[in-house]
């Protein structure tokens, strides 16, 4: 029991599982950062790229 104690202490001691959360929450808030970022310009995007096609239609 003490050698299951001592075990449960270092790992609660222990950074790496923290740094691990942590990395593991960055590269999420970067994820939905860039999901934001690709569906706003996305979708400016596709406005401008229909007026030249009505332009270029119009044109011809």
């Amino acid at each position: 029991m003490t050698k299951l104690y001592c075990w449960l202490a270092s790992q609660v001691k222990s950074e790496e599982g923290a740094t691990m959360v942590e990395y593991g929450l960055m590269v999420a808030l970067i994820a939905v950062v860039c999901i934001a970022a690709v569906t706003l310009v996305g979708t400016n995007v596709s406005a401008v790229f229909t007026s030249i096609s009505g332009a270029i239609g119009g044109a011809l």
